[in-house]
């Protein structure tokens, strides 16, 4: 499918944003954290709503300066009044298109994007774009979750239909839900010179854990862009659905439940010259 064809496939219902809110350099970005320096100039590819975004910021220091860009004006009004809430003044926010940053060369540091390639219908392109603005000898890094990896305890029969269903739909949408194991093939495609591949992992257990990652998917499954798109594509019917909501519940329910999510992850670098 061709890039300008890729729909992403949660939207922005809260159910979806509650997620993103809760993800913090810490426990999304750690392991591009050591090759952060005070004074680096950052450009976060498909920001969100900037809660890693301004963890960013404050890892550079007042002296340096990180730049959030996302396709979607109205989620950037809440990365903007999440930055002005903790205080953060060294980071902007700008609509902008991951394959046509609107940057020189060589403009950035660091060039980063969590989760977001997995939704393109090119992230070679996307990743070669990156490339593009971030200086010889810096850094683009790239993190993905890989749905095909995600596992749980206790085996709730619904939610392999969940499984199935997303990513069925994803790539329905021309996107890649398995894009973790992509990305070390898809940076060296890209053209990088030197590529690092690791990989880290969500883990929800525990009463309230459980309690949140099962309420927003339960809430996800039947109300956000995922859903009328899953409905609507001929994926599903509403009260299947309904079903699948009904297993997030049951999971959370467990009081043994847990919950891994795989990511890949990758540091891209061209040496300076």
């Amino acid at each position: 499918m061709a890039r300008d064809d890729a729909v992403y496939t949660h939207g922005h219902h809260d159910s979806v944003l509650r997620s993103h809110r809760w993800r913090t350099a810490e426990n999304s970005a750690g392991y591009l954290l050591p090759r952060l320096r005070p004074g680096m100039r950052v450009l976060d590819v498909g920001c969100g709503p900037g809660t890693i975004t301004a963890d960013l910021a404050a890892a550079v220091g007042p002296e340096g300066h990180v730049t959030g860009i996302d396709a979607a004006p109205g989620v950037l009004t809440q990365a903007r009044e999440a930055a002005a809430e903790r205080g953060v003044p060294n980071v902007e926010f700008a609509v902008g298109d991951v394959y046509a940053p609107a940057y020189p060369d060589a403009s950035f540091d660091v060039v980063h994007a969590h989760q977001v390639l997995q939704h393109l219908g090119d992230p070679v392109g996307a990743l070669r774009a990156m490339r593009r603005v971030c200086r010889p000898g810096g850094v683009v890094a790239a993190r993905d979750s890989d749905y095909a990896a995600m596992t749980w305890h206790p085996r709730v029969p619904g939610l392999d239909a969940w499984l199935d269903l997303y990513r069925r739909v994803a790539r329905a949408n021309g996107g890649e839900p398995d894009a973790g194991r992509h990305l070390y093939a898809w940076a060296r495609e890209a053209g990088f010179a030197e590529v690092s591949a690791t990989a880290s992992a969500w883990c929800f257990t525990g009463a309230e854990e459980r309690s949140w990652w099962s309420g927003l998917w339960a809430e996800r499954t039947v109300s956000s862009g995922y859903a009328r798109r899953a409905v609507d594509g001929g994926h599903v019917t509403s009260a299947a659905l309904a079903r699948i909501a009904d297993a997030w519940r049951e999971w959370g329910a467990c009081e043994d439940g847990w919950f891994a999510v795989l990511h890949g992850e990758v540091l891209c670098r061209d040496p300076a010259a």
